[in-house]
């Protein structure tokens, strides 16, 4: 079965090109859960928009390269390039050397992250394993568990189990 999964790339959202990319040493063991703790967005153009602005504020007030996300997912299922595959992010301090960091948009303390949404992470998960980037035994954390804080969410943190992937 193929795992292909549609990602709208840095381009296509608009993206401005990173200061600097580091790549990683080997494929990623570990996967980072985040979530934007930003309104969800409807539609794509409305989270094209929210992506500029996070990688905005990540470059500006942050001072990170690029937007620190590896990933982010909408609430539709729609998986948008951030840093993408084989490349440092900077998501999670002092655990980005060897991860990968997903980002949910929208708040999760309340908010249920959708069916959509997870789905998509699983199979962008299945793909990053068939094509290398991702150690078929890796591991899988929320945020908090690295670092004091709420992120990825309550709600969302409730549903990693969900994203954990068969082999």
């Amino acid at each position: 079965m193929d795992h292909k999964v549609n990602v709208v790339s840095r381009s296509q959202w608009g993206a401005a090109a990173p200061r600097q990319k580091m790549t990683l040493k080997a494929s990623a063991q570990r996967v980072v859960i985040h979530h934007t703790a930003l309104p969800r967005c409807s539609g794509r153009k409305e989270c094209m928009d929210r992506l500029v602005s996070i990688q905005r504020r990540h470059m500006t007030e942050n001072g990170f390269d690029d937007i620190g996300y590896n990933f982010i997912v909408g609430g539709d299922g729609t998986v948008y390039e951030g840093r993408g595959w084989g490349v440092v992010g900077a998501h999670a301090k002092g655990n980005n050397h060897d991860s990968l960091g997903i980002a949910f948009m929208g708040n999760f303390n309340n908010d249920t992250p959708s069916t959509e949404s997870i789905s998509s992470v699983k199979q962008l998960l299945r793909a990053g394993v068939t094509q290398g980037f991702l150690q078929r035994e890796f591991v899988l954390f929320g945020h908090r568990d690295l670092g004091n804080t709420e992120c990825p969410g309550e709600k969302l943190y409730a549903a990693l189990p969900q994203l954990r992937i068969a082999p």
